[in-house]
């Protein structure tokens, strides 16, 4: 089982979504981003962590301080199904391989289908690959 596994098979059984995690290799801070419907709160997140330091020491995988937090209102896209969550909102995607010479891109989600992203750029229905997206943020809506 890979890291991505491990954590999402954890964090679903504790009945929460894996939106995403990151490790800063200085400091060996691991970082785990969780959310629910209608968000998370603080208690939840130290459940989550008190829970996840001991299926971590179990798996062998070594850090300095884990920290467990919810995405934020900038939050990761990653899997197809928070595309499709998030229709109708304005995300920020980056792209792997520039189209048209454009790595960078700001606008409305409108579909998924087919292993494609459809974003409305000034007007624009833009198709991206999902294997070609580097990193898509949701862009808070202030």
């Amino acid at each position: 089982m890979d890291f991505w596994q491990l954590l999402d098979t954890t964090i679903i059984g504790l009945g929460y979504e894996l939106v995403d995690w990151e490790r800063s290799g200085k400091s060996a801070l691991l970082r785990i981003f969780v959310d629910k419907p209608g968000g998370i709160s603080i208690d939840e997140c130290a459940q989550i962590s008190h829970h996840l330091s001991r299926v971590l020491a179990v798996a062998g995988v070594n850090y300095d301080r884990l920290e467990v937090s919810s995405p934020g209102l900038d939050r990761v896209l990653r899997k197809e199904q928070d595309f499709v969550r998030f229709i109708g909102e304005k995300a920020r995607v980056k792209l792997r391989v520039a189209l048209d010479g454009q790595r960078n891109f700001i606008g409305i989600l409108r579909a998924v289908n087919d292993g494609k992203l459809e974003l409305e750029v000034d007007g624009k229905l833009l198709a991206f690959e999902l294997g070609n997206l580097e990193k898509t943020r949701l862009v808070p809506n202030i």
